[in-house]
């Protein structure tokens, strides 16, 4: 059986307008991230359903669209390919948070034995969130070293030294488990350059969208 679609009304998603997408995903990623930053800073109580819900579903659309960048690129397939994977584990990282932070918070109030069990949920959350700060870290090197090469002596340069900056500090917080600890500099310095990394990474794929 044929099945055929008539009339004008479709969406062409062209390579442009593929990675387009993708720089503007990114870009909403980081407001998100710096949000919730914020109101964690602010002490202020926002319903986790609401932020981490909506972040999930940002990078399961932003795992769509890179992908499909991905299949397609010409130059950029280790940028597109780092941002496709960043985006899975930080579904899997949302998804935790959502559905085992909670239970374990519970079960190890009412159990001390459970505490390590919990923390060490805690811990795997933080492992994969870092781990995907460095694949984010990486894809702002390739596009920051497209950017530069076509011209972009300052976004350029920039990308690419928070990219690496951003690598080297998750690296370094995924191995000891530094995330672990606000005020002992774990999340605060890797994080914020994950995040900024981030930005400039949407900044540079959107002027790079007509090149590839």
């Amino acid at each position: 059986m044929s099945y055929y679609i008539t009339g004008e009304a479709h969406m062409d998603f062209t390579q442009q307008r593929t990675v387009q997408i993708v720089a503007i995903l990114l870009l909403l990623a980081a407001a998100t991230q710096a949000l919730y930053t914020g109101l964690y800073i602010a002490e202020v109580s926002v319903p986790r359903e609401i932020l981490w819900g909506g972040e999930g579903l940002l990078f399961v659309i932003l795992a769509a669209f890179a992908g499909s960048a991905l299949a397609t690129t010409k130059r950029y397939s280790l940028g597109f390919s780092a941002i496709a994977f960043a985006a899975v584990l930080n579904v899997v990282q949302v998804g935790i948070g959502l559905t085992q932070f909670g239970p374990f918070r519970e079960a190890s109030g009412n159990l001390e034995a459970l505490e390590p069990v919990a923390a060490s949920v805690v811990a795997l959350s933080f492992f994969i969130y870092n781990a995907a700060k460095i694949l984010l870290g990486l894809a702002a090197l390739v596009f920051g070293l497209g950017c530069l090469s076509r011209g972009g002596k300052i976004i350029g340069p920039l990308t690419v030294l928070v990219g690496v900056i951003a690598m080297i500090t998750n690296t370094f917080v995924m191995s000891y488990g530094l995330s672990m600890s606000i005020t002992g500099g774990g999340i605060m310095p890797s994080g914020a350059s994950g995040v900024l990394a981030t930005i400039l990474l949407g900044i540079c794929v959107l002027g790079l969208s007509k090149d590839d």
